[in-house]
């Protein structure tokens, strides 16, 4: 029986909203220095997904984005995708200090530009797998982050090819970035975490959530 096939508990899902809010708040700090004004973070919604539906969410397969890739090992090892529309990534350079240039349509693309990408997948992930390892008291190992620009059927499927042998689902944590006070366009991505098999059954037992909430 897959994951998908089981009943996912509100409570189950109010955790994990939970624990990206948290991380958000980590990551908003962290972006607030980046950027050098006031950050705004917040993970609207978080659901479970199959991988097919996960690549629908970022657009379709064809669809080019920016994406961070990065594996998770320790206690409960998976991997963690961040993949952010090539307009939305632009929005993000704007935002720099130092007039980085980035256009989507542009090759090659700058330097600087994917550099800041990274360091915002960087961010981002590490916020959250803190928040997470804080929250299980489970120890938890990013692996260096690596950023792609590229269709979302490429990135997304080159980091499946082991785990779909094993599972076929995924976490989504919506995330959304902006600055407060400002009447400027938010930053919106998909934050995808996938668990091992069995790694899910122990965050929650960690959590102290009984495997029939």
């Amino acid at each position: 029986m897959s994951f998908l096939d089981k009943n996912i508990s509100s409570l189950k899902l109010d955790i994990l909203k939970e624990i990206g809010n948290i991380g958000a708040g980590h990551a908003a700090t962290a972006l607030s220095t980046l950027l050098n004004k006031k950050i705004d973070m917040s993970v609207p919604d978080v659901k479970i997904v199959s991988f097919d539906e996960m690549i629908d969410m970022a657009g379709g397969a064809d669809n080019v984005v920016a994406g961070v890739f990065l594996r998770i090992d320790g206690d409960a090892p998976g991997s963690m995708f961040f993949v952010l529309p090539l307009e939305q990534a632009e929005i993000f350079i704007r935002e720099l200090p130092g007039n980085i240039p980035f256009c989507a349509d542009e090759l090659p693309y700058d330097e600087l530009a994917l550099s800041a990408l990274q360091e915002l997948g960087n961010i981002l992930s590490g916020s959250y797998l803190s928040s997470l390892s804080d929250f299980t008291k489970l120890s938890l190992f990013p692996s260096v982050p690596m950023l792609s620009i590229d269709m979302v059927g490429a990135i997304i499927g080159t980091g499946l090819l082991e785990i779909s042998q094993l599972s076929d689902y995924a976490i989504v944590i919506d995330t959304a970035l902006n600055e407060e006070f400002q009447n400027t366009d938010a930053v919106n991505g998909h934050f995808f975490l996938l668990p091992d098999p069995e790694s899910f059954q122990i965050i929650f037992k960690a959590l102290g959530v009984p495997d029939h909430e």
